[in-house]
């Protein structure tokens, strides 16, 4: 994801969906955007229908797109230390250092599952703050206070509103 953010190719103005779609296709060989949406919808997961767990992972991939892509997009050359790595059967844990040029360093961990030969990113964890986590407390509370049909019609209409 780095080098496709520094190919000189995809930098400028006038590149930046061509850019976005770089790191989308990127990002969706290396994070399993179903495990997420499953583990951040938590017990809801259970009674949701296959088409309503389909329409729900392609709105939350989508909103995760559209909100960390930004955030991507403003790397500019820091440094990432990739510490160690702990396995557990078909888990690991990656914990990584993102170095900013003040020297600050500011911890990353990512969750990932294997899936046959491949591991995937299913969670993020930035200073402690577990990507899942936040996004599980939010869909519970709109869940709990209205309903999924409500929780679904947000979302749309967030990636309705984000589209040019």
């Amino acid at each position: 994801m780095l080098r496709a953010l520094e190919d000189p190719a995809l930098k400028g103005e006038g590149r930046a969906a061509e850019r976005r779609r770089a790191v989308r296709q990127i990002a969706d060989e290396i994070f399993d955007f179903e495990e997420t949406a499953r583990r951040a919808m938590a017990q809801h997961w259970r009674t949701l229908t296959e088409a309503q767990r389909k329409e729900f992972v392609e709105l939350f991939s989508d909103l995760l797109e559209r909100t960390y892509t930004s955030k991507i997009e403003l790397y500019g050359g820091e440094r990432i230390r990739y510490l160690a790595e702990r396995i557990e059967g078909d888990f690991a844990t990656v914990p990584t250092q993102l170095i900013t040029k003040k020297g600050t360093e500011v911890p990353i961990d990512y969750r990932m599952l294997r899936q046959g030969d491949r591991w995937r990113i299913y969670d993020v964890s930035i200073e402690g703050v577990s990507l899942v986590a936040n996004f599980r407390t939010q869909f519970n509370t709109v869940i709990r206070t209205s309903s999924y049909d409500d929780l679904v019609r947000r979302l749309r209409s967030r990636s309705e509103e984000a589209r040019p």
